[in-house]
């Protein structure tokens, strides 16, 4: 028997597993944390929480079908690839200078960064939308019996888990970063860049 806490309590733990997967949003929450300081995992949480309130408008609003079309998911799987080569590839030919502005705090006065970080990285993922279209759905269709308080609590607890994970790590890589030699960041940053390029590379796979 479904109920408002139910609802809040299943969005939250199946939005921290989705949440805790090795993905995009998490390399560059990383790399991110690492030039920006903590603050840089809210603000991407917050560029995805806005985007996600609106597809779930969509959704809610009867637009699911139309994102499981074959077209619409070639043409997500082409988009997400391209971004994420683009984000991988300068991660890694910037290198030595991102390390430089992260030891020295550089880009940390603008916070729109981040934000627009987590809306493109969510609106490029196809497995994002491939998500929304069949969990989401799932607790989409469940909520709606509780109206727009039972969605309100969905939404909540879903984004409440990104929330939780993302500001643990950007609280852990910021605390470590006075720690650790520029070595060990160049090695992040690259890292980082290549998960990128290799993701961007599947998406690109899958969709030709």
């Amino acid at each position: 028997m479904f109920s408002l806490l139910t609802i809040f309590a299943g969005a939250f733990v199946v939005g921290l597993s989705g949440a805790m997967a090795p993905g995009p949003v998490l390399t560059v929450t990383i790399s991110e944390t690492l030039k920006r300081g903590f603050k840089a995992g809210p603000l991407i949480v917050l560029g995805h929480a806005i985007l996600e309130i609106l597809l779930l408008t969509l959704i809610a609003a009867g637009l699911g079908p139309f994102f499981q079309h074959p077209v619409v998911s070639m043409v997500f799987l082409s988009a997400g690839g391209a971004v994420l080569l683009w984000m991988g590839g300068k991660i890694i030919i910037t290198n030595k200078q991102t390390t430089e502005d992260a030891l020295h705090a550089k880009g940390a006065d603008s916070p729109y960064g981040p934000v627009w970080a987590g809306i493109v990285l969510s609106l490029t993922n196809p497995y994002w939308i491939i998500w929304w279209v069949t969990v989401g759905m799932g607790f989409v269709t469940q909520s709606l019996q509780f109206g727009i308080i039972g969605l309100l609590s969905f939404y909540l607890g879903h984004i409440l888990a990104d929330l939780a994970w993302y500001s643990l790590v950007s609280f852990s890589v910021s605390a470590g970063r006075r720690l650790c030699p520029p070595a060990v960041y160049r090695g992040v940053f690259i890292v980082c860049g290549i998960a990128l390029v290799c993701l961007g590379t599947l998406f690109l796979v899958k969709a030709f």
